[in-house]
């Protein structure tokens, strides 16, 4: 196989894959008036509200940048409130509000909504996501020391 053909990338099959995953979420988010990427933002409040910014972007792995204009427009929707931090003003924390909370209970069935969706067993999604996520760690770690040798003369 050439492997250079868009086919034999394993990077295209992730993003694609990414991409699909994505559009799936979209018809079960749309009741919520959440996209995906607010989805995920609120997902991390419910298990840990009052979290600042800076937690929600480690959590998501997603730059402040990325995650202002998410978290701005849930609060313009009246899902989240964000304040600065009383000991430390450079923290802002971010935390929901009742309609923000209710959101938990709408959103329940979408894990298992999503499963029937693409038809797969829990054993192999569990088994499938345990794969992703280290392959993600094993990334992560390769490009770490890949930019740290870049730095070093």
């Amino acid at each position: 196989m050439n492997p250079l053909r868009l086919d034999s990338q394993l990077c295209f099959s992730l993003y694609a894959a990414s991409r699909a995953m994505t559009a799936a979420y979209a018809p079960l988010l749309e009741p919520l008036g959440l996209t995906y990427p607010q989805y995920l933002v609120v997902m991390v409040l419910w298990e840990t509200d009052g979290s600042s910014v800076k937690e929600i972007g480690d959590r998501l792995q997603l730059d402040s940048g990325t995650l202002t204009p998410l978290i701005k427009k849930l609060e313009a929707q009246g899902l989240v409130t964000r304040a600065r931090d009383d000991q430390d003003a450079r923290v802002v924390r971010v935390t929901l509000t009742r309609p923000g909370r209710a959101l938990e209970r709408k959103a329940q069935g979408i894990p298992h909504a999503l499963v029937c969706k693409f038809g797969m067993e829990l054993p192999a999604v569990a088994r499938l996501r345990k794969e992703l996520t280290a392959l993600t760690q094993t990334l992560r770690e390769a490009n770490a020391e890949g930019s740290s040798k870049e730095d070093s003369p």
